[in-house]
């Protein structure tokens, strides 16, 4: 995993800070995901994605349902070692750094504000489903994969559900879905989930 950074950071987007950032994620089911940095020239820095949160959310995307390990260029910062908190398997989190580095979340994160302090169970990528319905009939295929990743989303602290689907001019419809962090800031929204897939 460690190896195949070079190649995560390629799809890095940083016109502000010039910081190229690659992460790979195993899912539970042993397949790998990439991610990169992505930001946004004329918007807030908080509207960056970290790499993290990229690979994060490219494994969700594709049905994991938890991950086991991360690698990373760099060691994470706080708001991604409290983005990766959130998830279902943030207990068991292997972070792997180049140098054959290989720390546990538990130890970049001592004492963490976690789902359970708000008494919740689960966490980010555990299996969820909605049942959302549109109010009027359609048959735009964007419309309906927009409810769909809306009724996958992650909103246990506002209930929140929410979705996009971003249609290209290839035709290829790209899909976000809301992942709320218990700490709130760290949160992703649909619009970058989406962003953070085009290619």
């Amino acid at each position: 995993m460690v190896s195949l950074l070079p190649l995560a950071s390629l799809y890095a987007y940083p016109p502000l800070s010039k910081f190229k950032v690659g992460a790979v994620s195993r899912g539970t089911s042993g397949n790998l995901y990439f991610g990169a940095n992505l930001e946004f020239v004329g918007q807030a820095l908080s509207m960056s994605v970290h790499a993290e949160q990229s690979s994060v959310n490219n494994a969700w995307l594709n049905g994991e349902i938890g991950l086991s390990s991360i690698a990373i260029n760099y060691v994470p910062c706080g708001f991604c070692r409290q983005f990766l908190n959130e998830l279902v398997t943030a207990m068991s989190l292997k972070i792997l750094l180049p140098n054959d580095l290989i720390r546990r979340l538990a130890d970049l994160l001592p004492e963490p504000f976690s789902p359970k302090d708000l008494g919740m169970k689960g966490g980010l990528m555990q299996y969820e489903y909605h049942h959302l319905q549109l109010q009027e009939t359609s048959n735009n295929a964007v419309i309906f994969a927009a409810v769909d990743a809306a009724a996958k989303s992650y909103a246990p602290y506002s209930k929140g559900y929410s979705g996009v689907a971003l249609l290209t001019n290839d035709g290829t419809i790209y899909t976000g879905r809301y992942a709320e962090n218990v700490a709130f800031n760290p949160s992703m929204s649909p619009l970058h989930s989406a962003l953070s897939q085009l290619d």
